[in-house]
């Protein structure tokens, strides 16, 4: 590995530490009280089988969620979500989640409004999923 590709590697780790030490606590404790936009999506680790809760800030729509893939396909819970399902809470309220699919790229960006939109493509976001509430 090139000394670029390891300092990359390094910051991206250290990112990741601060997010998951600091901003996910706050944003959790945000999500759990029902404050803001933020929703907890609650996942099985594939190895460790282990019950996660990840804080995100999803859209709803007809049928479902639509969340930005921050961190791509190969984010743990995106991962596990593919792998053994996931569901999603919304203060008290609970939505498990049957397929997650991918989402068109305009109608992702769209769904997020237009302060949202602008920011994500700022951002240069271009992955969309919706998480697909299962029907009873």
């Amino acid at each position: 590995m090139s000394g670029n590709a390891q300092k990359r590697k390094t910051a991206r780790r250290a990112w990741l530490w601060v997010v998951r030490n600091t901003i996910n606590r706050v944003a959790l404790r945000m999500a759990h009280a029902g404050i803001g936009p933020v929703a907890v999506v609650r996942h099985v680790g594939r190895r460790t089988g282990k019950m996660y809760e990840t804080p995100m800030l999803l859209v709803r729509v007809d049928g479902g969620f639509v969340a930005e893939l921050t961190y791509g396909e190969s984010a743990d819970w995106y991962r596990n979500a593919v792998a053994g399902g996931c569901v999603v809470a919304l203060g008290e309220v609970e939505y498990p989640i049957g397929k997650i699919r991918k989402y068109p790229y305009r109608e992702g960006i769209r769904a997020f409004g237009l302060a949202g939109e602008i920011v994500l493509k700022l951002l240069g976001r271009r992955e969309f999923r919706i998480l697909l509430v299962e029907r009873p």
